[in-house]
């Protein structure tokens, strides 16, 4: 598979559509779905993401129960489609093999995340401990 082409991953997925397509005017937002676009490669990407959202012990699996949680099935399907795109063009690219995260790192990591956000809005909010406790 000749990928050189992109430059960089991020082209890849562009050129796929499985990236928001943002229009913003005077710095407002208008939207930001996807472009429409029938390639057969991009059908392929969604279901392979919709074929891994069926395993078990698969952190890809819980990345798209998260983001389907989140923000429904269909934006799941394209977030874990765009995942593995970047994951089959870093293949192509570096001609290694694929290495997940074992299952315990990724949760280990999203829940790391998590207090780390958590601790940013503290502090943006500026609440002491006894305002959050009473």
């Amino acid at each position: 598979m000749d990928l050189s082409k992109f430059p960089s991953d991020k082209h890849f997925v562009s050129w796929l559509s499985l990236c928001p397509n943002k229009k913003v005017s005077g710095g407002k937002i208008l939207s930001s779905k996807t472009r429409k676009n029938k390639s057969r490669l991009r059908q392929a990407f969604r279901q392979a993401a919709i074929g891994v959202s069926k395993k078990r012990d698969n952190p890809l699996a819980h990345f798209y129960w998260r983001m389907a949680a989140k923000n429904g099935k269909g934006t799941a399907i394209t977030a874990t489609a765009r995942k593995l795109a970047i994951i089959v063009y870093n293949m192509a690219q570096r001609k290694q093999a694929y290495r997940p995260q074992q299952l315990e790192q990724y949760q280990q990591k999203v829940r790391t995340q998590k207090i780390k956000q958590i601790q940013r809005t503290i502090e943006k909010l500026k609440l002491k401990e006894s305002e959050l406790f009473g």
